[in-house]
């Protein structure tokens, strides 16, 4: 772990504020205990963002979710349900489910007994990885912001240096005039 970078603090007109520096501080703080927990270095992109290996229910809910979720499905299950009710009334009295259509009725509760739960498993892994990514956004976004801070004081102290040499080469050259205008009869 490298020192960190002590930066004498040069009052100027863009001085942080008390709450302000408080704030930054609190953040290095975060930061350097996040360091120092941490296993394993944070992937720098989040869409490169290692999911952990899924298991086969896991995949069978991800597919399960991503087919009942589908246009198709509807399209496909919408037109079953219009041939079946159509099927059924056209038959009459001989029908295999006849009107209220409780067969069918049981085929789409034992549907929705089924895939409801495989959907829920399917967004409650989808909502980890999501959690995952926003903590790897959240610790690349604090680190964003102290580099970004650590640049702004950089830039600050070469303001001040170059000020202070700005100033004393305009001293140089005052006393040079003022040398001149009294060595002029």
């Amino acid at each position: 772990m490298t020192a960190p970078l002590l930066t004498p603090r040069i009052p100027h007109a863009h001085a942080l504020a008390l709450e302000e520096q408080r704030q930054l501080d609190a953040l290095r703080a975060h930061r350097r205990a996040h360091r120092r927990k941490q296993s394993a270095p944070l992937s720098p992109v989040p869409e490169h963002f290692d999911a952990p290996a899924t298991t086969r229910g896991q995949r069978l809910a991800d597919a399960v979710a991503s087919t009942i979720g589908s246009w198709r499905f509807i399209l496909i299950q919408s037109s079953a349900i219009v041939l079946w009710i159509g099927g059924n009334t056209l038959v009459g009295q001989g029908a295999w489910d006849p009107y209220p259509f409780i067969l069918l009725n049981l085929l789409l509760s034992f549907q929705a007994a089924y895939t409801a739960p495989a959907i829920m498993m399917s967004q409650n892994r989808q909502s980890e990885l999501d959690r995952r990514h926003a903590e790897t956004d959240y610790e690349i976004n604090v680190k964003a912001e102290l580099e970004i801070e650590l640049l702004h004081k950089k830039m600050d102290l070469l303001k001040d240096q170059e000020l202070l040499a700005l100033t004393q080469a305009v001293r140089d050259l005052t006393a040079q005039v003022q040398a001149l205008t009294a060595r002029a009869p």
